[in-house]
């Protein structure tokens, strides 16, 4: 927005010191042009800071020897910093999943998981990213906490405490890609947000950060995945975005009244609007949409459940493909596992109803890794799994 009659235009620097935040990383490129411009830097500069936060992955300002040192220290001095998120506690689980707590810019933590081989959740999804199932995935939150509430999800005990920023968000991509020495473009990497918070409550800060991850770190749209439990005005920007993730709509239930029990945002927004909104969304070809489905043992994993999510889908009229994800249990949690036999004549059940049925991997069980069991547990030694810094 232009400012009115003599107001001054914001500069980064004002805006800067008015948010009590200097850090660099979640900055974009022309951000950084406009910062280096206040300082009385050549624009070149502007690429080798972007170059530095985003392909080498600094972390301390001082040691950016491509700028000057005279810049860096001014830009010290005016309490500027990389500000990429930190790594404080890890933990592995015995199949070779890790799950992080990371420190954003205050004292609160948020989850991210690693998982060297994935999960199988991008299978048939039809896009380049589902062809190497043996792709590493990471797991990325986009809130700490969540106000959806959904009755068999952890992270719905912590409630909602704030949004992340955009580089709260992209740097927990930098942070564990940079733990693993990963190198963007030889090894091949799934990023899926699916972990703490539903993105599209926090919209801006969340396609903020994909903009980043996809321009400034180079990690292609096709291998990301956004999960949404049906946020209608998101999913509606979300159509319009030229640069995006693939889609994933976390379904859940066969209708709205057995959705509303474990899913009470489907008060809001009821399913057919949900795929209303979701026909909206211009697939890329061969992108299909993908409906996640946890099976919740005895509640909405029998035949006739899975009957009709035959029919809802079929009406839907999507490239669409469905996620069986086994529920995945915490303490305190009212429900149960299905077994293998059910989850297998659920599948076999969507076959029959012409509908492309994939059961996800469970990553991390041992560790709260695994969907819906993000909480920043760190109380592990009864369930077996390993903690370290």
């Amino acid at each position: 927005m232009m400012p009115s009659g003599s107001e001054k235009p914001t500069s980064i620097l004002d805006a800067s010191e008015i948010a009590g935040a200097r850090s660099l990383f979640g900055l974009n490129y022309q951000q950084l042009t406009a910062l280096m411009a206040e300082f009385g830097a050549p624009v070149y500069r502007a690429k080798q800071l972007s170059e530095a936060l985003y392909r080498q992955w600094e972390e301390d300002l001082g040691t950016v020897s491509t700028l000057p040192k005279a810049l860096r220290e001014t830009m010290q001095k005016s309490g500027f910093k990389v500000g990429l998120p930190r790594i404080i506690e890890s933990f592995v689980s015995i199949d070779g999943t890790e799950r992080y707590l990371i420190a954003g810019n205050d004292s609160q933590t948020v989850e991210t998981v690693w998982m060297p081989d994935g999960d199988g959740g991008e299978a048939g999804d039809g896009s380049e990213a589902g062809t190497d199932l043996r792709r590493a995935t990471i797991c990325i939150s986009s809130q700490i906490g969540c106000a959806v509430n959904c009755q068999f999800c952890l992270t719905a005990k912590l409630g909602i405490i704030r949004n992340l920023t955009a580089g709260e968000i992209a740097g927990q991509v930098v942070a564990v890609l940079k733990r693993h020495k990963v190198e963007i473009g030889k090894k091949r990497i799934n990023l899926v947000f699916m972990g703490m918070g539903e993105p599209f409550l926090n919209y801006d800060e969340f396609m903020t950060a994909v903009r980043l991850l996809v321009e400034e770190v180079r990690i292609p749209q096709s291998r990301m995945t956004v999960s949404t439990s049906g946020i209608i005005p998101g999913i509606l920007r979300f159509a319009q975005e030229p640069v995006r993730p693939k889609l994933a709509i976390s379904l859940n239930a066969p209708n709205d009244k057995a959705r509303t029990e474990i899913m009470p945002i489907t008060k809001k927004w009821d399913l057919a609007h949900v795929i209303q909104a979701v026909r909206q969304v211009p697939l890329r070809p061969k992108e299909k949409v993908t409906f996640e489905y946890v099976l919740l043992g005895g509640l909405n994993d029998r035949q006739r459940d899975a009957d009709e999510v035959g029919a809802l889908l079929r009406r839907a009229n999507l490239p669409l493909k469905v996620n069986l994800i086994v529920w995945n249990p915490g303490p305190g949690m009212p429900y149960s596992m299905s077994d293998p036999h059910t989850v297998h004549l659920f599948q076999y059940r969507l076959k029959f109803n012409n509908l492309p049925a994939y059961v996800r991997r469970p990553r991390g069980r041992d560790i709260f890794a695994a969907c819906g069991q993000l909480k920043r547990t760190t109380e592990l030694v009864q369930l077996g799994g390993i903690r370290f810094r």
